[in-house]
């Protein structure tokens, strides 16, 4: 026995001796091969190396011992035992690696290829994207075995890469036979029997404001003066579809809808929370036909105070489908063809307009962060794939509609608030002490400052958005004030809207597409009937209790597995008259949380398979671009090297650190850099650069870029092409949250680790400056020649940065 290995056996008795610490957790692959364990305490994330790995899965549930610490300082463990393998179906392409058939996971978390013994093939062929069950699991001495159970087809079909998204990320895609069934039972039309108990107000000119392309209609607005007192003031009607009429608690719909909590949206498809016939017919607000809503009806002041709102189950009769565009095109031209032709509804238009203003100047005076992005839409093909990819124009009439919206979830919360009754509410933390610390460095180094000392409101974001929309460096201090946001969350416990700086806030606007919103509704009708609404999850539904990275997020998923957990382990005592009542209440709080953790992480599970797609497509468009040279602006600094978006096709790529010539890079986080240290060359957020494109990845859903001299050489010296600074961005609007990466702080010197760029995609950043030579290529399963090397994939490039791609927690659009 060597020296080495006599050591390595004296620490493991050693740590044996001390009873390391266990904890349970869920496994977190990383691309590279390594992963970590997110306890189920909410504890720090423990770090496995690629042998640990080996023997685990993306999302298996294990048990591991806390062993010591990594290089970097993290809490590194080994794996004790497996509780739960969690992937029974693994999608991915069948290849063939020296004569063995295997399935290369599209999942590139998942960083074992699954062997197909010969009877396992089934009618798959080689290259084809299959569903593959898994038999044998792996461990440290066996590769994973399965075989082939479906076949979706080749990898350029049409709208593959949505079958792969939606299987690779959980997304429930299927209705079950029991929801079809009842979805198929209800009736077409509202019956007279559906109107009992409802306000009519069908003789109200309520329209629906929508994009282009939306096909369910969940939202109808209408406004008029009234006399408050002596003073003016608007009466806002806020009509939203009353899908709880028709998704009763405890009915395989509600079970379904539970679920999957959010409809997910990808280019030229949507996976509905809800049957078609529900989303796109019994609850869309069309026009010219009676539909049963849900209404928040408010009086607000010229100060755009809410001074009084009544909510009641009422039936409509929608006057207009509206788009944005025709909307604006009305408001911003009174003599134009659009405002002729809809003459009837003008004043109505206007009048919502001028409500829109009142709003807006309470908004701004209530001091709400309102950033300034812009947003892309991708234009498709018959085949679904990009034509081309341009800006989302965004218009007043965007704005009108979302601050109606914005208002009757405020009064919803206001509502649930005032009467005590639980619910889910949207809430929007505070920035953490140290996110606030990072954000500070960064504005001392661009001369700002953020008021409000140790505790800064919205205000003072707001005031500080206003001062940095001038500077030509804008768009780069911008996307750092959006890094030390915090994500919001739903909840039962209020505390607030940081960025919309808000009291209470709720989402009550969309029960077609969000669940939260139809539990919403449900509490706001107990409230009116003067009973108690609680939610009881589903023995067969399987809630998504996934640990957020950081914020009170995770304080709350950690407190909703232990819950959820005890829940299944204890079965319901008998308990006496007086606790029962505690019981119960206790029960249903329990339920509340869990409930709005699952409908956090399901909503973070769209956002990645959306973006997955996004991704994919955009790697797919760009292989006809391969070798090209354009215009790119920096969009984002890591120690690995550079994001560019490119300005004409708006996608999105990167530049590692080896194309940037034979120089130490130091990467400054307050800043925003990479500086050389011999040459004093900077590349920062915001600097126009010359590239080309020189690979793309479908299987990584990466796009490189390599540096390019304006005379053509392109020689990769470093600060050739660096340009003059881009102009703050223009005003958009999503549907979906802001995005930024976040950025570890950085010290010292070394090596370039190379990190993959996904298109899109999130970015990680490790510590260190950055030499820009060609970093060492690692696949993670040893020097043998793998299926990913045959099917000319390039291997992997390593990297110790674990990813930190979060979210922005607001909302733009209908919220």
């Amino acid at each position: 026995m060597t020296k080495k290995s006599t050591k390595g056996t004296l620490a493991l008795s050693e740590a044996k001796a001390r009873k390391l610490p266990e904890k349970q957790g869920t496994v977190q692959g990383h691309r590279d091969g390594f992963g970590f364990v997110i306890p189920d305490d909410g504890g720090e994330d423990i770090f496995l190396n690629e042998r640990e790995m080996s023997r685990v899965m993306h999302h298996d549930k294990v048990i591991v011992r806390v062993s010591g610490v990594d290089r970097r300082g993290r809490p590194e463990g080994q794996i004790s035992e497996v509780i739960l393998h969690a992937n029974q179906f693994v999608i991915g392409r069948l290849l063939n690696e020296n004569g063995v058939l295997i399935c290369a996971p599209e999942d590139k978390r998942i960083g074992h290829d699954i062997l197909i013994p010969p009877k396992g093939q089934g009618n798959a062929k080689l290259g084809q994207v299959v569903s593959v069950e898994i038999i044998d699991y792996p461990d440290s001495y066996r590769q994973a075995v399965g075989r082939v159970v479906e076949v979706l087809g080749e990898i350029d079909d049409p709208g593959m890469e949505i079958e792969i998204a939606v299987r690779k990320y959980g997304v429930p895609h299927l209705f079950s036979p029991a929801a079809s069934k009842e979805a198929d039972a209800l009736p077409n039309e509202i019956r007279e029997e559906d109107l009992e108990g409802r306000i009519d107000l069908r003789d109200i000119p309520l329209v629906t404001i929508d994009g282009e392309d939306a096909r369910d209609f969940d939202d109808a607005v209408y406004c008029e003066p009234v006399a408050w007192g002596k003073a003016k003031a608007w009466r806002l009607i806020v009509a939203i579809a009353d899908v709880s009429h028709y998704v009763k608690p405890g009915h395989p719909l509600d079970s379904d809808a539970i679920s999957r909590a959010t409809s997910v949206y990808f280019p030229r498809r949507v996976i509905p929370m809800l049957p078609e016939k529900i989303s796109n017919g019994l609850c869309s607000l069309k026009p010219e036909v009676d539909r049963l809503c849900m209404v928040c009806d408010a009086v607000i002041d010229m100060d755009g105070q809410v001074q009084a709102y009544q909510f009641y189950p009422a039936v409509m009769h929608s006057a207009q489908r509206f788009t944005y565009n025709t909307v604006w095109e009305i408001l911003s031209n009174s003599n134009g063809p659009e405002a002729a032709r809809f003459k009837h509804l003008k004043k109505n238009l206007d009048r919502l307009y001028s409500l829109y203003k009142v709003l807006r100047a309470a908004r701004d005076k209530r001091g709400a962060i309102d950033f300034e992005t812009t947003e892309t839409q991708i234009i498709s093909n018959a085949l679904g794939k990009i034509e081309r990819i341009e800006p989302r124009v965004r218009n007043e009439a965007h704005r009108v509609i979302e601050e109606c919206m914005l208002a009757a979830n405020v009064c919803a919360a206001d509502f649930l608030d005032k009467n005590g009754h639980a619910s889910l509410f949207r809430v929007h933390a505070e920035p953490s002490a140290e996110k606030l610390m990072t954000l500070k460095q960064v504005l001392r180094t661009a001369g700002l400052n953020l008021g409000g000392a140790e505790k800064p409101r919205p205000k003072d974001f707001a005031k500080l958005i206003e001062e940095i929309k001038p500077r030509p460096d804008a768009s780069m201090l911008q996307s750092v004030v959006l890094r030390s946001m915090q994500q919001a969350v739903y909840q039962p416990d209020n505390y607030g809207h940081f960025g919309l700086a808000y009291p209470a806030y709720a989402h009550f606007t969309s029960p077609i597409r969000r669940y939260p919103d139809l539990l919403v509704h449900r509490a706001i009708k107990a409230i009116l009937a003067k009973k108690t609404y609680s939610p009881n999850i589903p023995a067969d539904v399987v809630l998504n209790l996934a640990m957020p990275k950081s914020g009170p997020g995770r304080v709350n998923a950690a407190n909703a597995k232990k819950s959820h957990e005890e829940a299944k382990a204890k079965p319901a005592a008998k308990t006496a008259r007086g606790a029962k009542a505690k019981q119960e209440a206790s029960t249903a709080m329990a339920a509340w949380a869990q409930l709005g953790v699952h409908c956090s992480s399901n909503e973070r599970r769209a956002d990645e398979a959306s973006r997955d797609v996004e991704a994919w497509l955009k790697c797919y468009y760009m292989r006809d671009h391969l070798g090209q040279e354009y215009s790119g602006t920096i969009t984002g600094v890591a120690t690995f090297g550079l994001f560019v978006q490119l300005e004409s096709l708006f996608v999105e790529g990167m530049i590692h650190i080896s194309e940037l010539g034979g120089d130490y890079y130091q990467y400054d986080e307050a800043r925003q850099e990479l500086r050389g240290e011999r040459t004093g060359i900077r590349y920062r957020l915001t600097d126009r650069v010359h590239v080309l494109v020189s690979r793309v990845d479908l299987d990584a859903r990466r796009i490189e870029f390599s540096l390019v001299k304006p005379n053509g050489d392109r020689n990769g010296v470093a600060g050739v092409g660096v340009s003059d600074r881009f102009s703050p961005m223009e005003n958009g609007r999503s549907n979906k949250p802001n995005r930024g990466a976040s950025a570890k702080k950085s010290s010292g010197k070394a090596r370039s680790s190379s990190s993959g760029s996904t298109a899109g995609g999130s970015r990680s950043t490790q510590g260190g400056g950055v030499l820009s030579a060609p970093s060492k290529s690692a696949s993670g399963r040893g020097a043998k020649k793998t299926a990913a090397a045959k099917a000319g994939r390039k291997p992997k490039k390593s990297s110790n940065a674990k990813s930190k791609g979060h979210e922005l927690s607001i909302r733009k659009g209908r919220r």
